[in-house]
Order: C-alpha cells, then sequence, then structure tokens
C-alpha cells in the first residue's frame, strides 16, 4: 500500500514537472487570485450595493478577468507588448464565452435564494457559492484553452516558416545529384604545354636535315 502510494506520488511530481504542470500549477494561482477579485466585488455589488443579478455579474467578472489577464501572460512567460490580435482579442473572446456562462449562474442563484426565502448573509452566501462552482467549471476550460490556443508556443511554426520547405535540415548532406548541379563550372585545361620559340626552331632544323639525308 505504501509502494503504491509513493508511486503515484512520483507519478504527479514527474507530471507536475513537465511544462504543461508547471503551466497548469502556475494558472492554479491565477484562478485563486482571480476567483477571490470575483468574490469580492460580487459580494460588494450584491450585500453592498444591492444591485440585480446581471450588473453584478458582470462587474464581478470584469474585476477578475483584469487580474487574470495579467497574471496568465506571467503564468506562460509573456514578456513586453502584448499581441493584440493573437493574445488580447482572443483572451476577450474566451472571457466573453466565461461572463455568459457566469451571469446565467448568477441569475440562477438570485431565483434560487429568493424561491428558498434566503435573505441578508444567507442570501449573499447562497449566491456566492453558485457563483464560486461555476467558476470552478470553467477553470479547466479556460486552461485548455490559454495553453494550446492563446498562449500556444510558435516557435516551431515560426522556424519552419523561416526556413521554407526547400532548406536543407541541419546535420544533412545535399544529395551528389544536387551537388553536381550546385557546384560551379570550371573552364578545362590543357594537359600539354605549350611549345616554345626555341623547341620549335629545333624541330625546323632537325626535319630539314632528314630532308636532305634522303
Amino acid at each position: 500500500m505504501a509502494l503504491a502510494h509513493n508511486r503515484l506520488i512520483a507519478a504527479v511530481w514527474r507530471r507536475l514537472r513537465t511544462t504543461v504542470g508547471i503551466r497548469f500549477t502556475r494558472f492554479v494561482g491565477v484562478a485563486l487570485i482571480s476567483l477571490a477579485t470575483s468574490e469580492i466585488a460580487l459580494t460588494l455589488c450584491n450585500g453592498v450595493f444591492h444591485m440585480t443579478a446581471t450588473p453584478s455579474a458582470i462587474i464581478a467578472w470584469f474585476s477578475g478577468a483584469v487580474v487574470s489577464y495579467v497574471l496568465s501572460r506571467w503564468a506562460w512567460e509573456r514578456k513586453g507588448k502584448p499581441d493584440v490580435l493573437r493574445e488580447t482579442v482572443p483572451f476577450w473572446v474566451i472571457s466573453a464565452l466565461v461572463v455568459v456562462i457566469l451571469t446565467l449562474a448568477t441569475k440562477f442563484a438570485y431565483h434560487a435564494a429568493a424561491w428558498l426565502g434566503l435573505e441578508g448573509i444567507r442570501h449573499v452566501l447562497f449566491v456566492d457559492l453558485v457563483y464560486l462552482v461555476a467558476n470552478l467549471g470553467t477553470f479547466l476550460m479556460r486552461f485548455v484553452l490559454f495553453h494550446y490556443v492563446l498562449f500556444a508556443d510558435r516557435t516551431t511554426a515560426a522556424r519552419a516558416a523561416a526556413t521554407g520547405p526547400d532548406a536543407v535540415p541541419h546535420g544533412r548532406t545535399t544529395h551528389p545529384v544536387d551537388a553536381a548541379h550546385t557546384a560551379p563550372h570550371t573552364t578545362p585545361q590543357h594537359t600539354t604545354a605549350p611549345r616554345t620559340t626555341v623547341e620549335a626552331a629545333a624541330a625546323g632544323g632537325g626535319a630539314k636535315a632528314a630532308a636532305k639525308r634522303d
């Protein structure tokens, strides 16, 4: 039993040390902070300012979404100016989907609390509880979209686009036929050197002497 327990802990620890595990661990902290921000805002809107369900949910969502966006860039180690088209716009599109879910959950909580006859602090706590459950439901969805879509690593894709399909990968050599086509053309040189003037005169004299003997 103890051996199986130790193996389970070791397997979980190995998972947490991977890239996905590190991102997930950081995102848990991000989610907790943004959730706390949303819960505080919802409690103030409901218990202090006595606002209705829709504006309370929107204000609570927006407060948490701003915190989530800033801390999510830290969780995925994004630095510098954010990419509007690849990060900012997709983030708020995902957040818009989340706010629809949270608004519906908050409306349900308001109506359920009224139907149960809850008032005062019990009404506030019940609405906060339903809002918490709805946030937990969207947590995993947000992590998957953030890790594999919003903050996905584009290093490999950028490298492939820069090199192109005709580039020779590192460590490979070109084919001999391709090397023959790409090698520079050189002008063939004569193997025999041209005759000098002295050698030509000597050859001519020898030819004349042979003609006289004949």
